[in-house]
This record gives structure tokens, C-alpha cells and sequence, in this order.
């Protein structure tokens, strides 16, 4: 939609803003070689355990820069887009109602690309004020029991495969 005259979109009262998030994400699984997870808990909804997820700042943002930018968000570990394990693996999903709001109006499904990040040993990490409230390292399938995305939960169900251990 075109920005009219008046710094509004298309002549209506809407600011025109970037404001809204982009419906393409990534989601980053943190684990130790032995298969131990780091899962965050949400501060907008206590009792929701994630791993690293956060949409893309611009269209043209390489998605391996997403995961080091969200990663050093949420967790303070900086770490190189190289570092960054791609999965080759996409979920599309529905956006819940209540973070709908974040979207451009009409916006309703997010596509989600799934990264590994294996550190050598498990960290403290520095969370972000107001978007996580604790953290925990659970082994894969505790992890993967814990979290509320099936999406999430697919991806550390995976884990093991992906680093061909036998269990």
C-alpha cells in the first residue's frame, strides 16, 4: 500500500511504520554434544518453554545473521552466522490469535526455518528483559516434552538424527 502525502497509508489514519513483524522466522535449537538442551521461558506467557525463535528484522536478512541476532538477544552468546547449523527444514504454521496484533493486518501464518547451535558445554545465559523470565538445559526429550510449539518439539525430537547418535 502506498504512503500518501500525509505520512499515512493510503490516506487513512495508519502511521506508515515498520512496526510489524515479518511472518518468516527462525527457530534455533541450543544443545551441548550430549544432547542437552536450552530451553527459555517466555515472559508474555509463564509456563511456555521455547528454544531461540525471532522473525527477520528486514526481508533481505540472511537467515543464519537472524539466528546470531536472536541468539545474542536472548541468550547475550554471540556467535558468527556461520556457526549456525541450517536444517534445510520448514515449518508453516498457524500464528496464534493473541500475538496476531505483531502482524500487518490479515497476516495469519508464519514460516519458520529450523537452525541448530551446538555449543561445547552448557552456559548461564543473559536473558532479554521482558521476553524471557528463566532458562533450563533439559536432555532432548525432557526438552522436547517441555516445550508448547510442535513445532519446537519436532525439531529437538530430531536432534539425535541430526547428529547421527545412537541412544
Amino acid at each position: 500500500m502506498a504512503a500518501s502525502g500525509n505520512g499515512r497509508v493510503g490516506g487513512s489514519d495508519l502511521p506508515v511504520t515498520n512496526a510489524f513483524k515479518i511472518p518468516e522466522s527462525v527457530l534455533v535449537v541450543i544443545h551441548t554434544p550430549d544432547l542437552e538442551v536450552l530451553l527459555l521461558e517466555r515472559a508474555d506467557q509463564r509456563g511456555f518453554w521455547q528454544s531461540v525463535t525471532g522473525s527477520r528484522a528486514a526481508p533481505d536478512e540472511p537467515l543464519a545473521a537472524t539466528c546470531a541476532r536472536e541468539v545474542a538477544e536472548e541468550t547475550g552468546l554471540a556467535r558468527s552466522p556461520a556457526e549456525f547449523d541450517d536444517w534445510n527444514h520448514l515449518n508453516r504454521y498457524a500464528i496464534y490469535p493473541h500475538w496476531r496484533h505483531r502482524y500487518a493486518p490479515g497476516v495469519a501464518e508464519n514460516t519458520e526455518h529450523v537452525y541448530g547451535l551446538q555449543v561445547r558445554m552448557k552456559f548461564e545465559p543473559q536473558l532479554a528483559a521482558g521476553e524471557h523470565t528463566a532458562f533450563r538445559w533439559l536432555l532432548w526429550r525432557e526438552a522436547a516434552d517441555a516445550c508448547f510449539s510442535w513445532t519446537n518439539a519436532q525439531a529437538i525430537l530430531a536432534l539425535p538424527q541430526r547428529l547421527a547418535v545412537q541412544l
